[in-house]
């Protein structure tokens, strides 16, 4: 007669047992009581549930890291790249991404994929080479506000790398070497100019005082001396040789 009692009580206790779940701090539980979800999440800690009344549903709120593979974009100048990313998001309200969507790390996937090829193939490739802060702010303003109804957050999307077809590398770096020669030229112009400039206000100095000439003379003979040079040569002023020429036209 005692065997029936203690038969009912192990089987209660072993339900009992059965029962209790524990989840970890990062984790909460979404109970279906009867096919009915119930108002609030469980957890994190102890818990329990009693099937076959209750089922649960585990749901992580740690922030998930995923790979965007590459996918095949025409740029508006008509360029064709591929270009991966990595997107970070995490469940703010787990009721909502168990109930709402029928896999919420499958259809974030699939939203972010989406949303690049559409957003880069409405920019430029200069653009996209040249302001990869602003479209990454584009693109994570589009996925969070298509994911909100999903309790999902968008916190941070990333371009990792736009790989460029080989010739599109082979002009870009044309073009690179293109506006470096034109910056070189465009600083020599102007050192040419200062330089002129300079000259010009050196002649007028000069031109007021005749003995500052022969002085920048001597001072050059000096540093022409310094290089051990066999031949000096000295320099005659046009005056003189005006002079000259005019004397033998007299005679």
């Amino acid at each position: 007669m005692l065997t029936l009692p203690i038969i009912l009580i192990s089987i209660i206790v072993l339900y009992l047992l059965n029962a209790i779940k524990i989840l970890r701090e990062y984790e909460r539980g979404v109970i279906f009581r009867l096919g009915r979800v119930l108002s609030r999440p469980k957890g994190p800690g102890l818990i329990f549930v009693f099937p076959p009344i209750d089922r649960i549903v585990r749901v992580s709120l740690r922030i998930v890291v995923m790979d965007i593979p590459p996918q095949d974009v025409i740029t508006k100048d008509n360029v064709s790249v591929k270009v991966n990313a990595v997107v970070y998001f995490r469940v703010m309200d787990p009721q909502k991404a168990v109930i709402e969507v029928q896999d919420y790390l499958y259809a974030t996937s699939q939203l972010a994929q989406t949303t690049l090829r559409s957003v880069l193939g409405e920019v430029e490739l200069d653009d996209l080479l040249s302001e990869r802060e602003k479209l990454n702010a584009q693109l994570q303003e589009i996925i969070d506000k298509h994911s909100d109804p999903w309790g999902i957050k968008v916190q941070l999307v990333e371009m990792k790398h736009v790989d460029l077809p080989d010739n599109m590398v082979r002009a870009i770096a044309k073009q690179a070497e293109a506006e470096r020669e034109k910056r070189a030229k465009i600083i020599h112009a102007d050192g040419e100019f200062q330089a002129a400039g300079q000259l010009t206000k050196a002649a007028d100095i000069i031109s007021t005082n005749p003995q500052a000439l022969q002085l920048r003379f001597l001072a050059t003979l000096t540093e022409i001396a310094t290089e051990k040079n066999s031949t000096i040569i000295f320099p005659l002023p046009i005056e003189m040789l005006k002079a000259f020429f005019s004397k033998q036209k007299g005679s």
